[in-house]
């Protein structure tokens, strides 16, 4: 089977959403699209988001600091809803150019210091807390894995995720394709994961956090609905670790930070206190209306 053919333009131009969903939230130009005062809390880490897998990240590992005891990581976090355009705010954009989530602010220095990009901002908490890192002697590991799943996921979300859950048809090539290198990533997860317990040996590192929303979740069949179309189960060395990650009380607490979809009981849109998981999550509030 092959897909209808199509020949490209001499110049590319735009010609509105290309259907599907998220369409609406991608097109050719940077830059706001109107003005938008962000909301500001009463913790100098302001996080702006929403709890896809780039930014559940950001909120397990704020939550994970929380839990080893670094106080100095209370933040508050606010839901970017990328379906309504919130990204192209003036607000949004200074924090964060290229308009993605998670977009981070650091007010805890005389200098409010944005930090925009996944990994960057991983990077930059784990440094500044002293904390999910490793010894000098695994650092290069460490950071090899986390710029590897930087690099790697747009493969499975962007590609595969794309072209199996969200294009508005079916096409063969583009899933075949981008299934293919899906599958050939758990391999390579699944090969290191064999003879290791964490991502940089015997050490639980942003390299985990950055890498367990993507693939992780992945075969826990929470992303795509395709757990049987890859065979997940079959890379046995991920999903024990996975799991492992998955029983974290930080990790469960940091995939219900801006949440807006799913079981209203794992959707804490706002969060400003560790006592908004206990008071303010959607089947709570709304029983409270």
């Amino acid at each position: 089977m092959t897909d209808s053919t199509y020949t490209p333009p001499a110049i590319w131009t735009w010609e509105g959403p290309s259907g599907g969903k998220f369409a609406s939230t991608n097109r050719p130009i940077a830059g706001p699209t109107h003005d938008a005062e962000l909301p500001r809390g009463a913790h100098p880490l302001r996080l702006y988001s929403l709890a896809t897998p780039n930014g559940v990240k950001v909120t397990v590992m704020l939550e994970e600091l929380l839990e080893a005891g670094h106080d100095g990581a209370e933040y508050d976090a606010w839901p970017t809803r990328i379906g309504d355009g919130d990204q192209f705010g003036s607000g949004f954009v200074e924090i964060n150019p290229n308009s993605k989530i998670p977009a981070l602010l650091d007010e805890t220095g005389d200098t409010p210091v944005r930090i925009f990009e996944s990994g960057a901002i991983l990077l930059h908490l784990a440094e500044k807390f002293g904390a999910f890192l490793t010894g000098p002697e695994a650092r290069a590991e460490m950071l090899s894995w986390l710029f590897w799943q930087m690099g790697s996921a747009p493969y499975l979300g962007g590609g595969f995720g794309h072209f199996y859950a969200y294009a508005p048809e079916k096409w063969e090539y583009p899933i075949n394709r981008f299934a293919m290198e899906t599958k050939r990533q758990l391999d390579v997860l699944n090969r290191h994961l064999a003879t290791r317990d964490w991502m940089a040996g015997d050490t639980y590192t942003i390299a985990d956090i950055a890498i367990w929303p993507w693939y992780g979740q992945l075969v826990l069949g929470r992303l795509y609905d395709a757990a049987e179309f890859l065979d997940v189960a079959s890379y046995t060395h991920v999903v024990e670790w996975a799991t492992r990650i998955d029983a974290r009380p930080a990790v469960q607490r940091g995939r219900m930070v801006n949440r807006l979809f799913g079981e209203p009981a794992m959707q804490l849109h706002e969060r400003h206190a560790a006592s908004d998981f206990d008071t303010q999550t959607e089947d709570k509030r709304v029983a409270a209306e």
